[in-house]
C-alpha cells in the first residue's frame, strides 16, 4: 500500500492502490494497533495552542498525548509562520540599516551585499532550535508526542496514521482540536510556491525578485513584502478594500501606509484580482477596480497571495462525529466545548483572531476547565502586532468600535518625535494613542505605531486586563530615557496634559 502526503507533510487522505507483485516486498502495510494506554487528554495538533495546552494539562496531572502530522512540533507559527518570518524581518532590517541608516551614525559600511542562501540558513537554524526545544519541554513534562495524523473516530478515541506507516488508536477521556489554519487563496489562482507563492513559499525564495506583487494588504502580506522590499525587490501591494490592515485603528492604519510609501511600497487599493498566469519571465496579473472598470495587467517575477487563512478541519472526522460547525470553524460554547461535551476546540479552528498567543491562552483555559478549574480568556486584552519597521501594535477597542457603540471616550496621543530615546536613536516615526472612557478614565484601547511597539504593548495589555485608568499608568514611574515613556505621556494626555509635548 502507498500513503500519499502533501508537500507540507500534512497527511490529508489515505489512498490505497494495488501495486505489482515485483514491488510487494518493498511496499508499506498499515497495521492497526491499540496502544493499551488510556489518556486523560489527546490533543490533535502540535502548534502553539496544542503544544501549550498539552504541557499545561501534563502540569495539572493529566496523562496527555499530543498528535502532530508535521515532522516537527510548533505548527505553522514555528515552522512556516511567526518565527521564520521574524528571522527574515530581522536580517533584512539589519541589511537595510547598513544601506540607509549607518551613514547618518558615522558608520561607513562598504561593499555590503546579501547572500540569500546564508540568510535562509540563519532562519532555518532559528526554527530548528525552537522546534527541538518543544520536544524537550514535552520530555520534561512527561507529555507523549505522537507523530502522525489524527482523526476522531469516537467521542473517546483518536485514530492516528503514524509516520511509520501503521495505525494506532488512542483511548481518551477528552479530546482537544487544535489543528490551526492554512493559507487561503483566490479562485482561479494556482499556487506553485515558486512564482505564485503563499507565505510558506515567500519564506524560502532562493533569490531576491526584481518585481514582487503582494495580493492582500494585511499583516502577512506587509511583513513578507517588507522583507523582500528591503532586500531590493520593487514591491506593489494590491488590496481589494480601500485601506490596508483592516481592523486596526484607522488613524494608525493611514499613518502606517504613508510610512510604507516612503519605503517605496506601491499600493493599488480598491482593486480586485481577476487572474494570475505564469509566464516564461514570471507572472502576469489581471486586475481591475473593485467597483468595476477597465482591466489592467501587472507583471512580476513573484506574486505573493496573502489573502488570509482558513481553519484546517479536513479529515478530522468532524462530520462523521456530528460535531457542529460555525461556517468553516468549529462551533464551541464559552468553555471551548463542542456539542460533544468531552471534545473541545481552540485556536484558529474557532472564532476570533488567528493569533498564536490567542490560541495559547485558549489552550490553557480549556485544560484548566477540564481539570475543574476556572479557565478564562479576556478577548479584549489580546494584542495584535505587525512586525514591520516601524512596528504596529494594538489592543482593545479602536475609535471606529467605540463610535459604533456610542461610547463616549477621550483620546490621548504622544508622538515618538517628542520621545528622547526615539530621537537619540534617530528612529522616531509614529505615536502612541490611548482611548479611555470619558466618565471613568478606564483604558478602552491602546494603538501604537513606532519603534519596538510590539514590546511596549505589553504594558497596555496589562492595564486593560486589570481595568487600569490612564491616570494609573500616568502616575507610574517609567525609566528615562526609554521608549516606554511615550505610553506614560499618552496616558497623561488622556487624563490631563502631557509634559513633553
Amino acid at each position: 500500500y502507498q500513503r500519499r502526503v502533501h508537500g507540507d507533510n500534512t497527511l490529508t487522505k489515505m489512498m490505497v492502490s494495488r501495486i505489482s507483485i515485483k514491488h510487494t516486498l518493498r511496499s508499506r502495510r498499515f497495521f492497526s494497533t491499540q496502544s493499551g494506554k488510556k489518556y486523560d487528554l489527546v490533543v490533535i495538533g502540535g502548534g502553539p495552542g496544542g503544544y501549550v495546552a498539552a504541557i499545561k494539562a501534563s502540569q495539572l496531572g493529566m496523562k496527555v498525548a499530543c498528535v502532530e502530522g508535521r515532522d516537527t512540533l510548533g505548527g505553522t507559527c514555528l515552522n512556516v509562520g511567526c518565527i521564520p518570518s521574524k528571522a527574515l524581518l530581522n536580517a533584512s532590517h539589519m541589511y537595510h540599516e547598513t544601506q540607509h541608516h549607518f551613514p547618518k551614525l558615522g558608520i561607513v559600511a562598504k561593499d555590503v551585499s546579501v547572500n540569500v542562501g546564508d540568510m535562509l540558513a540563519y532562519k532555518n537554524k532559528a526554527v530548528g532550535g525552537l522546534t527541538r526545544g518543544i520536544e524537550g519541554l514535552f520530555k520534561k513534562n512527561k507529555t507523549e508526542y505522537v507523530k502522525g495524523f489524527g482523526t476522531i473516530t469516537s467521542p473517546n478515541e483518536v485514530t492516528v496514521a503514524l509516520k511509520n506507516g501503521t495505525i494506532e488508536k488512542l483511548a481518551t477521556d477528552n479530546i482537544l482540536i487544535a489543528t490551526g489554519s492554512v493559507p487561503s487563496s483566490l479562485p482561479g489562482i494556482e499556487i506553485d510556491e515558486e512564482k505564485i507563492v503563499t507565505s510558506t513559499g515567500a519564506l524560502d525564495l532562493k533569490q531576491v525578485p526584481k518585481k514582487m506583487i503582494v495580493i492582500g494588504g494585511g499583516v502577512i502580506g506587509l511583513e513578507m513584502g517588507s522583507v523582500w522590499s528591503r532586500l531590493g525587490a520593487e514591491l506593489t501591494v494590491v488590496e481589494y478594500l480601500d485601506r490596508i490592515t483592516p481592523g486596526i485603528d484607522r488613524e494608525v492604519s493611514d499613518s502606517f501606509m504613508k510610512i510604507l510609501q516612503k519605503q517605496q511600497f506601491r499600493f493599488k487599493l480598491s482593486t480586485k484580482v481577476n487572474s494570475a498566469t505564469k509566464t516564461a519571465k514570471g507572472v502576469s496579473l489581471k486586475v481591475a477596480p473593485a467597483a468595476g472598470g477597465p482591466e489592467e495587467t501587472l507583471e512580476a517575477d513573484v506574486v505573493l497571495v496573502a489573502t488570509g487563512r482558513r481553519p484546517f478541519t479536513q479529515n478530522l472526522g468532524l462530520e462523521k462525529m456530528g460535531i457542529k460547525m460555525d461556517g468553516p470553524r468549529v462551533a464551541i460554547d464559552h468553555h471551548f466545548r463542542t456539542n460533544l461535551p468531552n471534545i473541545y476546540a481552540i485556536g484558529d479552528v474557532v472564532a476570533g483572531p488567528m493569533l498564536a498567543h490567542k490560541a495559547e491562552e485558549e489552550g490553557i483555559a480549556a485544560v484548566e476547565i477540564m481539570a475543574g478549574k476556572a479557565g478564562h480568556v479576556n478577548y479584549n486584552a489580546i494584542p495584535g502586532v505587525v512586525y514591520t519597521h516601524p512596528e504596529v501594535a494594538t489592543v482593545g477597542q479602536n475609535e471606529e468600535d467605540l463610535k459604533k457603540q456610542n461610547i463616549k471616550y477621550k483620546v490621548g496621543k504622544f508622538p515618538f518625535m517628542a520621545n528622547s530615546r526615539a530621537r537619540t536613536n534617530d528612529d522616531a516615526e509614529g505615536f502612541v494613542k490611548v482611548l479611555t472612557d470619558a466618565e471613568t478614565d478606564r483604558i478602552l484601547g491602546v494603538h501604537m505605531i513606532g519603534p519596538n511597539v510590539g514590546e511596549l504593548i505589553g504594558e497596555a495589555v496589562l492595564g486593560i486586563e486589570y481595568g487600569a485608568s490612564s491616570e494609573d499608568i500616568a502616575r507610574t514611574c517609567h525609566a528615562h530615557p526609554t521608549l516606554s515613556e511615550a505610553m506614560k505621556e499618552a496616558c497623561l494626555a488622556a487624563h490631563d496634559k502631557p509634559i513633553h509635548f
